[in-house]
């Protein structure tokens, strides 16, 4: 690193006469269960628009691009967002900003229920995806401070799975609703799971014992920016995630439109009920963390990469089975890489972790907002094999990247 972090004002400086919490005790158990719960409501509430883009299409007359932006105006305004609500966190706290963040996300996406038009819709889908800035960056940074170094894979791990059961669970409740019912309907239900999930997490995280308040916070900024850029890996690592998360958003946003057209001619809940993928992604994120720890996450990450860059050439397919296939592997691959890079963002970070991990996720949901309506541009001149050529050629550049980071020097032995 060319700036050492004694450079920086201090911002959350740990408390060394208490221990962190160790992987197996109570207080782990306790905070893996509030931290799944607020992974699956925050990418729930996110997330459970995608499958009824083809809905809203039909009925605001809205071609795919145009219909994406019911996701990417959220995850635009939730990156925008992820920096101010870092700040805000060193503060105010991490557990108050998080709750906070649920129950407002939970109430707009009720409150979408209720649009008179596709403006309204996009207005609140905004508002939503500013709320929720407050709650994945400041997760990742709540992890990084109360975990033991040797548990934080396998606790990001399970973060991040429990990201993954909210993104199957928001949008197979939405497809099945949406076609027996209605879209409406749809949202209004994921709410209420929004709103039940933000009560458990409330209850079961425990409190910091690591975070000390920074009332200066907004202050140290430009030196925290300054600190984490010019690190040899960071920079990399978020240009990582902009490439992963775009490219990821971007296969689950235009393969409804392939499936529920010839030859498949699938319905909506079939089409919905693509998103069980995630159940791998549960597992694949916990098994990647456990599988860093162990071996480094040099060693693991161009690894599971290859496998969502096969998943996603076998979507080319037109027989159904090596189709979903294709889903499969893309899918896992991606929580995989999703869940090292993240925990190793928590390790390298040195110094204000809440501010490392909102510029990780900076570019993580920029990527899904730029990459995924970019893709639908590719989609209505080229259809699949034209999505797959954008998708192939940011997958190379990851791949060229975390080939990168295998080299990349650790900072100290603990980081592998």
């Amino acid at each position: 690193m060319s700036l050492s972090a004694a450079a920086l004002p201090a911002t959350s400086a740990p408390c060394r006469s208490v221990p962190h919490i160790a992987a197996g005790s109570a207080e782990f158990k306790r905070s893996s269960r509030a931290l799944f719960f607020g992974g699956f409501s925050a990418f729930a509430l996110l997330y459970s628009v995608q499958p009824l883009m083809p809905v809203l299409s039909h009925e605001f007359a809205l071609s795919a691009a145009q219909s994406s932006m019911v996701l990417s105006v959220s995850t635009g305004a939730l990156a925008v967002s992820l920096v101010a609500s870092s700040a805000l966190s060193e503060r105010m706290g991490r557990k108050p900003l998080m709750v906070a963040a649920m129950v407002i996300s939970a109430l707009l996406t009720i409150l979408c229920a209720f649009a008179q038009n596709y403006t309204q819709l996009l207005a609140m889908r905004a508002m939503l995806g500013v709320a929720l800035g407050g709650m994945p960056a400041i997760a990742m940074a709540y992890l990084g401070e109360e975990m033991e170094p040797t548990s934080l894979g396998l606790s990001m791990g399970l973060y991040i799975s429990g990201s993954a059961f909210g993104g199957m669970s928001g949008r197979v409740i939405a497809s099945v609703l949406s076609d027996h019912f209605s879209w409406r309907l749809a949202l209004a239900a994921v709410g209420v799971a929004g709103l039940l999930a933000a009560w458990e997490f409330w209850r079961s995280l425990p409190a910091s014992r690591h975070f000390v308040p920074v009332r200066s916070a907004w202050r140290t900024f430009p030196a925290g920016f300054k600190l984490h850029l010019s690190d040899a890996g960071l920079p990399w690592l978020f240009s990582l995630s902009f490439l992963l998360m775009g490219s990821f958003i971007s296969l689950y946003n235009y393969i409804a439109y392939r499936l529920l057209a010839a030859p498949f001619n699938l319905s909506q809940s079939v089409v919905g009920a693509v998103s069980f993928m995630y159940l791998l992604g549960i597992y694949g994120s916990v098994w990647a963390g456990r599988l860093a720890d162990r071996y480094g996450r040099r060693r693991v990450l161009w690894a599971v990469m290859t496998i969502m860059i096969a998943g996603l050439l076998l979507t080319l397919s037109d027989w159904m089975p090596l189709l979903v296939l294709g889903m499969a592997l893309f899918t896992y691959g991606f929580f995989a890489s999703h869940s090292i890079a993240s925990s190793w963002v928590g390790r390298r970070a040195a110094s204000n972790k809440a501010l490392a991990s909102a510029l990780y996720l900076f570019f993580y949901y920029l990527g899904s907002s730029v990459v995924g309506s970019a893709t639908g541009v590719m989609w209505g001149r080229g259809g699949w094999p034209g999505v797959v050529l954008v998708l192939g050629c940011a997958l190379t550049l990851a791949m060229l990247v975390a080939l990168r980071l295998r080299s990349l020097p650790p900072l100290a032995q603990a980081e592998r």
